[in-house]
């Protein structure tokens, strides 16, 4: 678990969404139970309407991790730090454990690319103590940095990213 995250380098998560870290807890991203997320794979927009399982590794159920999801990649101010969409976040995941066992502070938003290629990011980060994260004013113009840091997060523990785009009728086929 402690490689480089070359992917989210290359997909520009690392920069753009979040600084250099280095991946230590298992992070397992899932919809409709089959199609599993991958670095930079696409998923077509029908198959990611519901909420994803969300699968935390970890080695303590006392540990407690968040998980956040945006699109950095929506229409917005120029400055590229003020451009993300978020989509959830989850609280209080025991580790070891699923989200579903945390507690949800944003309610998933179904993404729906409308223009271009979109980036999904889950980025997920160790909790110093329980109840201690706060929810943020509004999905727009969300940073997961600054997020991190108003609520003592640190560096991102995990982070997976998946690719989506608007699906036409031919895509649909």
């Amino acid at each position: 678990m402690s490689r480089a995250p070359e992917p989210l380098s290359i997909g520009r998560v690392i920069g753009e969404v979040v600084d250099n870290f280095i991946p230590c807890v298992r992070l397992i991203v899932t919809y409709n139970s089959n199609k599993q997320v991958s670095n930079g794979h696409e998923l077509m927009p029908s198959v990611i309407m519901a909420k994803p399982r969300v699968d935390i590794g970890g080695d303590d159920l006392r540990a407690a991790y968040t998980l956040v999801m945006t699109d950095p990649d929506v229409p917005g101010p120029s400055d590229p730090y003020l451009r993300e969409h978020l989509h959830w976040i989850v609280t209080d995941i025991p580790g070891t454990t699923d989200a579903s066992f945390g507690r949800e502070i944003v309610s998933y938003e179904t993404p729906k690319p409308v223009i271009g290629i979109h980036r999904y990011v889950f980025v997920l980060f160790k909790q110093r103590a329980r109840h201690s994260v706060r929810p943020p004013p509004s999905r727009d113009y969300f940073n997961t940095r600054n997020f991190a840091e108003e609520n003592g997060l640190g560096l991102p523990v995990a982070a997976v990213y998946f690719n989506a785009q608007r699906e036409t009728a031919c895509r649909r086929r």
